[in-house]
């Protein structure tokens, strides 16, 4: 089944040229020419993935981003001016996966989008076990679920990705270069920003004081290690045994 990308740009001749390269891959293309058209066509078309030029005539390319976060989680890469750096830091913090800066070459465009694609799609991390991290976090990779103090948290698709390699690799240090090979991709390994923006979110979401964390630690200059919760209860349950 072909994959449906809206491609959402007031610039006819660009939104035409995309549709072209990415037609020539095998997706399928949808146009919106302005904002309020693309959210129509968000909810009545579901398309797999948007692009979404950050200058429109009718609204704001960061305020259509967060009205499409209000009622989709669809996977979203932003079109921002060449060094515009504000812009590609403001996109992704309100929730964008990706940008791309004008000018692009398809081949860059094309490889962004199956990158994104990839990290979204159902079953691309997949564990059966069930971890008790402490009293407080609970996960269950089986059905994709992590749980903090019984409430169950809402992690966008990276987020959970980024969770599933580092408690997998509990108490080891992954690099910037090995997280983002395994969450985002080859394509990234330029891109340390990602991984501290990432963390970020997950540390927002799980720790009980975000600027003194107790899972997510780091290792300055090196990357980040999730706390070895499995060597620390064993040696709880070792202590709470009668001598």
């Amino acid at each position: 089944m072909e994959q449906k990308i809206l491609v959402v740009d007031d610039e006819e001749r660009m939104a035409r040229f995309i549709r072209l390269n990415l037609e020539h891959d095998g997706f399928t293309v949808i146009e919106a020419y302005r904002g309020m058209k693309a959210m129509d066509l968000i909810r009545n078309e579901m398309p797999d993935l948007v692009i979404l030029d950050v200058m429109l005539p009718d609204i704001d390319g960061f305020e259509l981003l967060r009205m499409i976060r209000e009622v989709s989680s669809v996977p979203v890469i932003m079109l921002t001016a060449k060094g515009e750096e504000n812009d590609r830091v403001k996109g992704l913090e309100l929730g964008a996966d990706d940008y791309v800066t004008k000018p692009f070459s398809p081949r860059e465009l094309v490889s962004r989008v199956r990158a994104v694609l990839r990290r979204v799609e159902p079953g691309a991390v997949s564990s059966h076990d069930l971890i008790q991290v402490d009293d407080r976090l609970r996960i269950d990779f089986g059905k994709r679920e992590v749980w903090l103090d019984n409430e169950l948290v809402k992690l966008r698709p990276t987020e959970y990705r980024l969770l599933y390699h580092l408690v997998q690799n509990a108490g080891w240090v992954l690099t910037y270069d090995q997280i983002l090979s395994k969450v985002w991709g080859y394509e990234y390994r330029d891109e340390p920003h990602y991984v501290r923006l990432y963390i970020n979110y997950l540390r927002q979401k799980l720790e009980k004081d975000s600027s003194n964390p107790q899972y997510i630690l780091t290792e300055r200059g090196v990357g980040y290690r999730f706390v070895d919760f499995r060597n620390k209860n064993l040696k709880d349950q070792h202590e709470q045994q009668p001598g």
